[in-house]
């Protein structure tokens, strides 16, 4: 009998919680980049990788680790006075001046937005008070990260010997980066006003690529184009890294469409599922059941999950809204891989002592089992 009624719970399990799928094309796309990764952020599973341990110069995508680290060393509303030796340096620019002030959190935009080498390193110098300080603090946070493959010897990535990472150490950073809101807010902002001047985000992704959240470019003439990136779609999120890459916007749009296609996060235990389980002598006939919570998991297109229900046939009222009534276990391949309490969605009273004869309650409770006899 109690066979019977997990067998029903599995049905309308398997209705709500598993969404359709299509067949996934495991071909992933042909890529230009000399170097590059796609994981899946959060886990950092990698998806798609070339040559993604090969120590690479990386150009601006350098202001994503200087970003972080001003980020945890200052306040956004702290301000900074622009000294002269802060101006005029080489390659894309904010156009400080000597003598302006700026908060942390504009010259943050500045910086990620159009790329001011300006602006990195005057957030470097007021961060450290010199451009090597900085570069310590880097390099003590890319070891914090296990970033075992980078070396940072400056805040805006121009070439310099010493100075490299690997698209898979980027990636790793990037995923960190990504779980700060305010990093979040910088480097997914298309334009912004600072002191009067509009400055527009040089990531061309965020208006041409679905999903896109950010994160940053970089070219110089010896590294090449550089692209780091994060998109999601129905909540699943990936992190790309290409490097020395001149077809990067269409190599990002291709890889995640690939990885969309092929893989998700999905809901495989749901707060949203609901069944109802009897209730003998009751002010209700049944009690509203729930899981305790909603488990994801990421997996291939496909995949098939079934459960195993541990519920009563019926229950005595009373109960109480939010108590233990069983348990939900989701199986793929034969194997277990999440389990959750499932709970009473509701109170239901036991109907007082006038209103219920032991007749009523055995003819009730006879009824229900002759539905799983």
């Amino acid at each position: 009998m109690k066979k019977f009624f997990t067998i029903l719970i599995l049905s309308s399990l398997l209705s709500l919680m598993t969404a359709p799928q299509t067949e996934a094309a495991t071909t992933a796309p042909a890529i230009s980049a000399k170097s590059c990764i796609l994981i899946h952020a959060g886990d950092g599973e990698v998806l798609y990788e070339h040559n993604a341990d090969a120590k690479m110069l990386i150009a601006s995508t350098t202001k994503i680790m200087t970003t972080i680290v001003v980020l945890e060393h200052c306040a956004p509303e702290d301000k900074v006075q622009i000294k002269p030796e802060w101006c005029g340096v080489e390659g894309s620019s904010m156009y400080l001046k000597a003598g302006e002030t700026y908060t942390v959190e504009e010259l943050l935009y500045g910086m990620m937005l159009v790329s001011g080498n300006d602006a990195a390193v005057a957030l470097a110098c007021h961060t450290a008070g010199s451009i090597d300080a900085f570069a310590k603090l880097m390099n003590d946070k890319a070891a914090e990260l296990s970033m075992t493959s980078s070396a940072f010897k400056n805040p805006n990535g121009l070439d310099e010997k010493g100075h490299y990472s690997t698209a898979r150490d980027m990636a790793k950073l990037t995923d960190y980066c990504m779980r700060n809101a305010e990093f979040r807010a910088v480097v997914s902002c298309k334009s912004s006003s600072i002191a009067g001047k509009s400055y527009v985000n040089h990531n061309k992704l965020l208006w041409n690529l679905n999903g896109c959240l950010g994160v940053k470019t970089g070219y110089t003439l010896a590294s090449g184009r550089s692209l780091v990136s994060c998109c999601e779609r129905d909540g699943t999120r990936y992190i790309c890294v290409t490097l020395g890459d001149p077809n990067d916007w269409d190599d990002h749009a291709a890889l995640y469409d690939w990885a969309f296609r092929n893989w998700s996060d999905r809901a495989i235990i749901d707060v949203n599922f609901t069944v109802s389980l009897p209730v003998v002598s009751g002010t209700e006939t049944a009690v509203r059941i729930t899981p305790e919570c909603t488990i994801k998991r990421f997996l291939p297109a496909g995949t098939d999950v079934s459960y195993r229900v541990e519920l009563p046939r019926f229950v005595f009222a009373g109960v109480t809204e939010g108590e233990s009534a069983g348990r939900i276990t989701a199986i793929i391949n034969g194997m277990p891989v999440a389990s959750a309490r499932l709970l009473y969605a509701q109170s239901v009273a036991q109907k007082s002592k006038t209103t219920v004869s032991s007749w009523a309650c055995f003819s009730r409770l006879g009824s229900i089992l002759l539905q799983y006899s």
